[in-house]
């Protein structure tokens, strides 16, 4: 059976190359928004630039906004890296994607964390526990995600029930930014978007921001 929204309608993901198309992930039926967007090269220089360097990175903050105009607090954040060109601008776009977020969904608690990557974190087609989470890969592999209806809910978690199929699953870029709806957004129960961590290629890792609704 086929998850369905609160209007009865199936659920679908959309995308687009303009921003707007965010907005689409409030619709009842949509389960996830892309905005496939391309990154400025600054942005994504600096995004190369880190992974090359070699080192571990796991970032992870609980920001906490007076209201959702208000400008986060990242003080703090990839200050050991004022040396690679673009680190401005690249801290500029993750506050701007965080206040779009807090803007989106009136949201005052936001989790951040910014990670690298080597291996694929949840391996497994699996929903999320959340309201809605924001993901995007500033460099490497995107996420991946299924169709509705590609794999039968109840066997989330058997890695025989899994596409063995590659054109039945989904995959964003590099620069893409998604919106993906959880388990507990509000009439979303049951419908929380099917997708995975990729595995990145042999000898190469991803930087990965995740957001996630708080409060």
């Amino acid at each position: 059976m086929r998850a369905a929204g609160t209007a009865g309608q199936p659920l679908r993901q959309v995308g687009g190359e303009q921003i707007e198309v965010l907005g689409e992930v409030l619709r009842d039926e949509v389960n996830l928004a892309v905005w496939q967007r391309q990154l400025p090269a600054q942005i994504g220089d600096f995004a190369t630039a880190l992974l090359a360097r070699g080192e571990a990175l796991g970032q992870s903050s609980v920001l906490e906004l007076a209201s959702p105009e208000s400008p986060p607090n990242l003080s703090g954040l990839l200050e050991g890296y004022g040396d690679l060109p673009g680190q401005t601008a690249f801290v500029q776009d993750l506050s701007w994607l965080v206040s779009a977020f807090a803007c989106l969904f009136d949201a005052t608690r936001i989790g951040l964390r910014l990670r690298i990557l080597d291996k694929a974190m949840c391996p497994r087609f699996h929903v999320d526990h959340v309201p809605v989470r924001l993901i995007t890969s500033y460099a490497g592999v995107g996420s991946e995600w299924l169709a509705e209806g590609v794999m039968a809910r109840r066997h989330l978690g058997d890695p025989a029930a899994e596409p063995g199929d590659a054109a039945l699953i989904e995959r964003a870029d590099a620069g893409h930014v998604l919106l993906a709806k959880g388990e507990k957004w509000l009439g979303n129960e049951g419908g929380g978007l099917i997708h995975r961590s990729p595995q990145p290629p042999a000898g190469q890792r991803r930087l990965l921001l995740t957001l996630d609704w708080l409060a």
